[in-house]
């Protein structure tokens, strides 16, 4: 199994963080987002990904992208320990907060956006940052009442195991500190954070500590 990743990539960090709670060992393949113009435009990573985007995870010859398929098809074929619930509804939720990150936080902070407001639009460095802070301040404001006004929120997202909610979550909240965002309006958001990374296969996943760390 190879993971094609880049360590500051939120993306490859959850697919990192849930290899690491499966427990399968994997070979780190860097391809760096910056340098050379963009190792992910290379002729060989592009006949993988056409988008251009890490992660990739090849397992022995099926090559997946997508970080929320990815951890699905782990999910699949590597069933234990689960990051779904059982329960269908409890399923959904689950799903629900991690889209709410992927997929709706997420997006609007990726590289390629911040790059084409600065270099196709012209905003500064400071108004971009701030472009950040507002989608972040926000996204996290509502996933933090979707934990706090709910009981099923334990030790983790949902209950007291970690699942694919978390598995995003903590990405996020490293990007949402790298770029100084308000978070503390979302407490209950942080005290998940924090447990999280009581966890061996949460804070050995950290971009700080991958082979590519700059």
């Amino acid at each position: 199994m190879k993971l094609y990743s880049y360590f500051r990539s939120s993306a490859s960090f959850r697919v990192r963080i849930a290899l690491a709670l499966k427990g399968l060992d994997y070979e780190y393949a860097p391809v760096h987002l910056l340098q050379g113009g963009g190792q992910q435009f290379a002729a060989g990573f592009k006949a993988m990904n056409p988008a251009a985007l890490v992660p990739v995870l090849d397992d022995d010859g099926s090559v997946l992208t997508q970080s929320l398929a990815i951890i699905e098809y782990l999910e699949e074929t590597r069933p234990q320990p689960p990051l779904l619930p059982g329960d269908a509804t409890d399923r959904a939720r689950v799903r629900a907060i991690a889209l709410a990150i992927a997929c709706e936080i997420h997006p609007l902070n990726n590289l390629r956006v911040l790059g084409y407001l600065n270099k196709t639009l012209g905003v500064g460095e400071e108004q971009r940052n701030e472009w950040y802070r507002h989608w972040v301040e926000t996204g996290l404001a509502t996933v933090e009442a979707m934990l706090a006004n709910d009981s099923r929120t334990g030790a983790f997202c949902h209950g007291d195991m970690p699942s694919l909610a978390d598995v995003c979550l903590v990405p996020q909240i490293f990007n949402a500190q790298r770029f100084a965002a308000r978070l503390e309006h979302v407490p209950t958001v942080m005290r998940i954070h924090e447990h999280c990374l009581t966890l061996p296969a949460f804070a050995e996943s950290i971009p700080a500590l991958q082979p590519d760390a700059e």
